[in-house]
């Protein structure tokens, strides 16, 4: 591992001093990564002790401090009744030591899997710039089949943001020079011919907050992985119906583990609007989601499972 220097911050003024610093919260992502020389940053600050905690439900919303933990979110009763999508997604993801080190801004940017962005002796184009994408022609089942270009086609990791694109949550922003809002959904950035570039922050920049809207629709999340525990989604859906008398009336749609940032699926929602609410309609609406899959030489199998993904979800919502 390369040197770094390394400074516990006492205050957010502190900590957002160094534009080119790296932020240290639960470094489940952070830690590993500089282990594998992917990430080599000079500074890292440690923000453990900044106060941006907190878990606020109100009847607007809810309100979510970057630095709780992802096993106090998923656990918090009140927001596994009234954001269960949260809730569960939170409790697939990683495995439980991780869950209670991990903070829910890190989660949120959290770098890919790809096995080929992870080995600093592969060309990368979303580590080395320029360097190439091996994925695109080599061992892909685990990459996308939404949102690729030729540069790069990484899949997101987050299960987390799947769940809050679904329910259009936002997120607080904050550097040296003030603060703002911005929806996660537009937080990610596509690969196209900069994949380097994955998301809005800028450098400096912490998120703060996470801000999720009301939702008193059933809901579920669905993740279909290799195995139960400590494993990255195949393909996963977050899922809201408004459901009136056996007619749907509104849905909200995410899905994860198929696409390069979380994937919101407002032509599905559209086509489950005035349908029965079956097992036949799901399915038939799922077919849309796939419309513009590119799959690649090994994940083929991700177009017809991402649509049973959505279905299920839609049919286990509660």
């Amino acid at each position: 591992m390369k040197t770094y220097d390394f400074v516990s911050a006492g205050s957010i003024r502190q900590a957002l001093s160094r534009e080119d610093a790296s932020y240290l919260a639960g470094g489940t992502t952070l830690v590993d990564l500089m282990k594998l020389e992917v990430m080599t940053p000079a500074h890292v600050v440690d923000i453990n002790s900044l106060p941006l905690r907190g878990i606020h439900c109100t009847p607007q919303g809810l309100r979510i401090g970057a630095l709780e933990r992802m096993a106090d979110v998923a656990v918090h009763h009140e927001v596994a009744q009234r954001w269960s999508m949260v809730s569960t997604a939170l409790a697939l993801s990683a495995s439980p030591q991780l869950r209670n080190m991990a903070s829910i801004g890190g989660n949120l940017l959290q770098r890919t899997r790809c096995d080929y962005f992870r080995d600093v002796r592969m060309p990368c184009n979303k580590r080395k710039p320029g360097s190439g994408c091996p994925a695109v022609d080599g061992d892909n089942r685990m990459h996308a089949v939404l949102g690729g270009s030729s540069a790069c086609v990484a899949t997101h990791a987050s299960d987390l943001a799947v769940a809050l694109v679904a329910l259009d949550a936002s997120i607080r922003l904050q550097d040296r020079h003030g603060e703002r809002v911005i929806k996660l959904a537009d937080f990610y950035r596509l690969p196209g011919d900069t994949p380097s570039v994955e998301n809005q922050l800028r450098p400096g920049e912490l998120i703060t907050e996470v801000i999720v809207p009301a939702c008193d629709w059933p809901q579920a999340y669905v993740k279909v992985r290799d195995r139960t525990s400590y494993e990255f989604a195949l393909a996963s859906a977050a899922v809201a119906v408004d459901v009136h008398r056996d007619v749907v009336r509104d849905a909200r749609i995410a899905v994860g583990g198929v696409g390069t940032r979380p994937w919101r699926l407002q032509a599905v929602e559209k086509a489950l609007r005035g349908r029965p609410a079956t097992e036949a309609s799901y399915l038939e609406a799922a077919r849309v989601a796939v419309v513009e899959a590119k799959p690649l030489s090994g994940n083929g199998f991700k177009v017809p499972l991402v649509q049973r993904t959505i279905a299920r979800a839609l049919a286990g919502a509660r």
